[in-house]
């Protein structure tokens, strides 16, 4: 997957809010609006949102599929969706992978996924198993492209050696957890693995659940939204990012959450960084990420802070 894959733009928008904290009206306007600024990439899950009370998955996807439906575009879109969010045990195996499969497809109303993440890795499903499986999806017609998300490099490794001797379809996509504060999920050996192998990296928590957008400086801000209660893991590292961010965005006059966005897209590896918007006004700093360049010196600060 290239960048000019996605779309016309370096920008994945996540869904994982639709149906959650964006209403269908309000996820509606907010695909509208990625849209018409050129975004054709999509991030869902069936998990989506079954952490809310009374969800049960799958509402992420219907929200999704009805948009498409309603706007008459599949074919212009890229969709990537997830099976097997609690990696639990047989959540890989052929037999789940593809009737998982078919009952996504059914919610976004289509008869194919760009791509089909193995959304965690589990290891008690031989991996030439969990190759074949999905192999059978993409000769199917199904699937066009396979990922891993929450790989580690030795598993994404020793997943792609038993695809290829196995002559299954490799994974070609990787979904792991970086942004400028959490950058262990995606460390140099994953880096220098995707390089090598053209594996397309699209990072999720790209402003690390909307810390990197700068509005939470005190423990008393996490209060702000329903992501706050996330915002421990992040507070301590990311201070001293934000006060660097803070400089950057003084000599640019950029959003914090464009150059957070903007600083993953110059990374090795990165087809585009996957970010999500609960309303459309959130967009813009999105929409502004995807095209911001900063400069080398720019750059090497923000890599240098942690």
């Amino acid at each position: 997957m290239t960048h000019a894959a996605i779309g016309g733009i370096r920008l994945c928008l996540g869904g994982n809010v639709f149906g959650w904290t964006s209403d269908e009206d309000t996820s509606f306007a907010v695909l509208d609006k990625f849209y018409a600024a050129g975004g054709r990439m999509v991030d869902t899950a069936q998990g989506y949102s079954v952490w809310a009370p009374g969800h049960v998955g799958g509402e992420s996807e219907t929200v999704l599929g009805k948009w498409m439906a309603a706007r008459g575009n599949r074919a212009e879109m890229k969709i990537a969706t997830k099976t097997g969010m609690m990696g639990n045990p047989g959540d890989l195996a052929p037999v789940k992978l593809a009737e998982e499969l078919e009952k996504s497809l059914d919610r976004l109303q289509t008869d194919y996924v760009d791509i089909y993440y193995a959304h965690r890795d589990e290891e008690s499903t031989p991996l030439d198993e969990i190759a074949g499986g999905f192999d059978a999806l993409v000769k199917a017609g199904k699937v066009r492209e396979v990922g891993a998300s929450n790989f580690t490099a030795e598993r994404l490794s020793a997943a792609l050696a038993v695809a290829e001797s196995g002559g299954f379809t490799p994974y070609s996509v990787l979904q792991n957890e970086f942004n400028l504060v959490n950058r262990d999920a995606y460390d140099a050996a994953l880096q220098q693995l995707c390089v090598a192998r053209d594996i397309a990296h699209l990072p999720f928590f790209g402003l690390a659940s909307g810390f990197l957008t700068g509005k939470y400086r005190t423990t008393a801000d996490f209060a702000q939204s329903a992501r706050g209660g996330g915002m421990d893991r992040f507070f301590e590292k990311g201070l001293p990012v934000l006060g660097v961010m803070d400089v950057i965005a003084s000599e640019t006059g950029a959003s914090h959450a464009a150059i957070a966005l903007a600083w993953i897209n110059a990374q090795p590896g990165i087809a585009a960084p996957i970010a999500s918007a609960r309303v459309p006004e959130q967009l813009d700093a999105l929409l502004e990420g995807a095209g911001l360049q900063l400069t080398d010196d720019q750059l090497a600060r923000l890599s240098q802070t942690r």
